[in-house]
C-alpha cells in the first residue's frame, strides 16, 4: 500500500513537501484555507480540499487520523499552527510534524509534546518529504549522479553484528563514512548522554542499535538497504 500523507498549509513550504510526497508515489492530501492555494496544487496530487484545520471536525471529515502522517506547515497564522496541532494530537494522528518559525514558537510546540520539528529556514520540502517517506533517513545531502550522504538510525537487523558480517559495499554498494555514537557522562552532576564520532569504521566495528550511520552511496541502494533491514 502506498503511504498516506497530508499536508496542512500550501505556501511555498508546504507546497514543495506535497509535490516532492507526491512525486515520490505518496498519496498525498493537501489542505489550505485558501482556495487559490489549493487549486495550484489540486491536479498534482491525490486530493487537494480548502477547509479550516483549527475545526476538529472538518479534520475528521477527512479522515485525517488514517494518516501516515501529518505535516503542519501553516506560516503566519501561528495560533491557527497551535490549534491544529492541538486537533491532530486529539484525534491520536499516529505522527505530527510542525512548522516552527523561530525559537520561542519551537519551546511552545516542545511543551506540547510535539516530536517532530520543522524550521523552514533550515529544511527544504524535498529534504523533509525523504524522512516521511524514510523514517530511519535523519539528514541527508543529495549528490550528483543520484548518489547521496545520508545520516540513519541503524537498522533493527543489522544491529549487535560487526560490519563484516554486514558486508555493506558487497551486499548494498554503500560505503560507511563514520559512526556517531551515544555515550552516558557526567554533566552538571547528572548523567546525560552524548554523542560522538567514533572515527573510521573498521572491519571488526560492532553497530549497536542506538547507533547513527553516516554512509554514501546511491539512493536506490541506500533505500534497499533500509528496506531489507527495518
Amino acid at each position: 500500500m502506498r503511504s498516506k500523507f497530508a499536508v496542512i498549509g500550501l505556501g511555498i513550504f508546504g507546497n514543495s513537501i506535497a509535490r516532492t510526497l507526491a512525486e515520490r508515489g505518496a498519496e498525498v492530501i493537501a489542505i489550505d484555507n485558501t482556495e487559490d492555494h489549493v487549486e495550484a496544487i489540486k491536479d498534482e496530487v491525490a486530493y487537494a480540499v480548502a477547509l479550516d484545520a483549527t475545526d476538529i471536525r472538518a479534520l475528521e471529515a477527512q479522515n485525517i487520523q488514517d494518516m501516515d502522517a501529518v505535516v503542519v506547515a501553516i506560516g503566519e497564522d501561528f495560533e491557527a499552527l497551535l490549534i491544529t496541532t492541538a486537533n491532530l494530537q486529539e484525534l491520536n494522528v499516529k505522527r505530527v510534524i510542525t512548522r516552527a518559525s523561530n525559537k520561542q514558537q519551537r519551546r511552545i510546540l516542545e511543551k506540547m509534546g510535539v516530536q517532530e520539528i520543522l524550521s523552514p529556514e533550515g529544511e527544504v520540502g524535498k529534504t523533509v518529504a525523504e524522512r516521511l517517506l524514510q523514517p530511519n533517513i535523519r539528514t541527508f545531502l543529495p549528490l550528483p549522479d543520484n548518489y547521496e550522504i545520508v545520516e540513519i538510525n541503524a537498522p533493527r537487523n543489522i544491529a549487535n553484528r560487526s560490519l563484516a558480517k554486514i558486508s555493506l559495499r558487497e551486499k548494498y554498494n554503500l560505503n560507511l563514512i563514520t559512526i556517531k555514537r551515544f555515550f552516558e557522562e557526567i554533566q552538571d552532576g547528572k548523567p546525560t548522554q552524548v554523542e560522538h564520532i567514533i572515527g573510521v569504521p573498521k572491519a571488526d566495528t560492532i553497530i549497536y542499535p542506538s547507533d547513527i550511520l553516516i554512509l554514501i552511496g546511491k539512493k536506490n541502494d541506500v533505500k534497499r538497504f533500509i528496506d531489507i533491514n527495518r
